[in-house]
């Protein structure tokens, strides 16, 4: 097969499309032929030589993919040769065939296309083990979300007000009518206001309960400051740096909480009870339209280079996905 394979990190240029071997189905798994990957942050990085997969992950980036069940290992019930799926991947979603445990997937959500579908299974499980299993998002509350025109912004803005809570979404002005379309109530431009004292002004001065943030160390003492009393912070990502200055005064005042949380490097346990999470509680939300996969195009699975560099400048809305 072929796959998009990192002889030496680099910029986009590294990616070469490469004759690898197959990869083979071992107890637990099945070989899942891949009809589309979609493009993360955490691909860029791996690129750059800064995010390895995990120990036993296939080399190749991809943390997702849809495609159609080609073979089944030892110990796997309930798949079947043929069914077309979606999967949450530790790695190897670019190229065309993977190796996926069992645990890991989830059928192709009724309505929805078969590559498009590729789009979902990495956003859906970051933003709903983190707003929803973590966080304790309910009804009535304000999420805040950081970098609203990514993969993660666009589906969390969606469960957020599927869930009937008020979205609160900064990103670059040019993005905030679509934003508003998927269901945010406020859209604040990063570049031009402070969205403390936004985030104050549309709460009436309570702030955001939770706040679902990729960008880290830059905004932790700003995040803490827009927090609700019994807010609670969660960071999935490194944008703004690693290290940062935590107010512990203000958190305790406030009887908030800051959590962080990686998806990848979880054991395979947990992931699956993830996995199981997001098909109660999230694919039923995209089978009735209430939650669409957004997709800002499709690009040759070999094109991976040019999608990378559509990512870094960060001008697209949802999903670049590859196609195989």
């Amino acid at each position: 097969m072929r796959a998009i394979t990192i002889p030496e990190p680099g910029g986009p240029e590294a990616l070469v499309w490469a004759e690898v071997p197959d990869p083979e189905p071992g107890p637990g798994e099945v070989i899942v032929d891949v009809r589309a990957s979609a493009v993360n942050r955490a691909d860029l990085l791996q690129r750059q030589g800064h995010y390895p997969p995990p120990p036993g992950a296939p080399a190749y980036p991809g943390l997702e993919c849809s495609g159609v069940i080609g073979a089944i290992g030892p110990e796997v019930t309930g798949w079947t040769v043929g069914q077309e799926v979606c999967a949450l991947l530790a790695g190897g979603g670019y190229a065309q065939r993977v190796a996926v445990p069992a645990g890991q997937l989830l059928p192709v959500p009724a309505g929805v296309d078969l590559v498009d579908a590729a789009a979902l299974p990495e956003v859906a499980c970051t933003v709903w083990s983190n707003v929803v299993a973590l966080a304790r998002l309910t009804k009535g509350e304000t999420l805040l979300v950081h970098g609203g025109g990514s993969g993660i912004g666009t589906f969390a803005i969606q469960l957020g007000a599927a869930l009937g809570a008020i979205v609160v979404v900064t990103a670059r002005a040019a993005k905030h009518e679509r934003l508003r379309e998927l269901g945010a109530a406020h859209t604040i431009d990063y570049r031009e206001q402070d969205f403390v004292e936004e985030v104050r002004r549309v709460t009436d001065g309570r702030g955001a309960d939770v706040i679902l943030d990729i960008i880290g160390a830059a905004y932790l003492p700003r995040n803490v400051a827009a927090l609700a009393t019994g807010g609670r912070l969660v960071v999935i990502g490194m944008q703004g740096g690693r290290k940062g200055e935590l107010d512990l005064g203000a958190l305790l005042a406030k009887r908030a909480s800051v959590a962080a949380t990686a998806l990848r490097s979880r054991p395979l346990a947990e992931k699956a009870e993830i996995v199981r999470g997001v098909r109660e509680q999230v694919w039923p939300l995209v089978e009735s339209g209430a939650i669409r996969a957004i997709v800002d195009r499709r690009l040759p699975m070999a094109d991976a280079a040019e999608a990378h560099r559509l990512v870094e400048t960060s001008d697209h809305l949802g999903k670049v996905l590859l196609v195989g």
